[in-house]
């Protein structure tokens, strides 16, 4: 299976990418692995045809924001995402009627219309940073109210909170974090920025799903707690296999980002299917949002 797809990808001069979330057998044989965002930038700077996006929904759609002129395959159709689903282009016209003027930060999990109707977008690593970045003293953030929370803990600026939120992080209780450091008192706690204020109180790095595969190779703990999806332990373990990593609760698996099998890569590729493609109405004023997170990203890395 594993040769075929390789065969397939050649084929059609395709670059596939994997979600840290992804199952590992298609961890293991995709071309680059990481962040949603992440995997758009890199795959636009790559001369492919193709991206084969294994994902959900949204992220299909920034690949074909950022590479219009490429083919973006996501093997299913079904796989999305219901933090994205809780805000829309329509709902969000409406919110912004009834605020006074002020910029609309938008966290890359959203869909490219929504995207379109913002003024910036923001990962989880880098909310606090644009945030800032803006001249206004309000903004309005979506779709998620947990990553609101965190970055208005870090500002001196007046958030308005859109009430999205991801059901897989949004799942995790204090009291189930309390519960695993009994069990494992020497290990460090990592927390996505995803998870509810309560949560991340209890944290001791608050991080991304690259920040925390960082993170773990750098530190000098040999014992982690892990508080995002569970797809993570994988491509932790994999970077780090002299350490323990442990999930904050088992219950925090993504159905969603388990749906794509290596047969649906198999059938995407041979026939082409589930093709995403953004309208050029869309894909204009969706990139001039995430292009102005990624030039401010540049930025300071430059004045680092």
């Amino acid at each position: 299976m594993k040769e075929k797809i390789r065969h397939l990808l050649k084929k059609r001069n395709a670059i596939m990418l994997a979600h840290n979330y992804q199952p590992p057998e298609i961890q293991d044989i995709a071309d680059l692995c990481g962040d949603s965002l992440e995997l758009s930038i890199k795959a636009a700077r790559t001369d492919a045809e193709t991206i084969l996006f294994c994902g959900v929904h949204f992220m299909a759609e920034t690949a074909s924001v950022l590479s219009p002129d490429k083919t973006v395959l996501l093997p299913r159709e079904d796989a999305g995402c219901p933090m994205a689903d809780m805000i829309t282009p329509e709902a969000l016209k409406t919110r912004l009627d009834e605020l006074s003027p002020m910029p609309v930060v938008t966290y890359v999990n959203s869909t490219a219309a929504v995207k379109a109707l913002s003024t910036i977008c923001c990962t989880s690593a880098n909310a606090v940073d644009v945030v800032n970045s803006l001249d206004a003293r309000e903004v309005l953030m979506t779709p998620d109210r947990n990553l609101a929370r965190y970055t208005a803990a870090h500002t001196d600026k007046k958030i308005h909170i859109w009430e999205g939120y991801c059901l897989i992080h949004d799942i995790l209780t204090p009291e189930d974090v309390n519960k695993v450091r009994q069990a494992h008192p020497d290990a460090v706690f990592v927390a996505h920025p995803e998870c509810r204020p309560e949560v991340l109180l209890l944290a001791d790095k608050v991080l991304s799903t690259s920040g925390m595969i960082r993170f773990a190779g750098e530190s000098e703990s040999s014992t982690f707690i892990v508080g995002t999806e569970v797809g993570l332990l994988y491509p932790l373990k994999k970077a780090n296999p002299d350490k323990e990593f442990y999930p904050a609760s088992l219950a925090m698996e993504c159905p969603d980002m388990k749906k794509i099998s290596l047969d649906d890569i198999v059938r995407s590729l041979e026939f082409m299917e589930g093709q995403v493609k953004v309208p050029e109405e869309i894909q204009r004023p969706a990139l001039n949002a995430v292009q102005r997170m990624i030039d401010l990203s540049e930025s300071k890395m430059v004045d680092h």
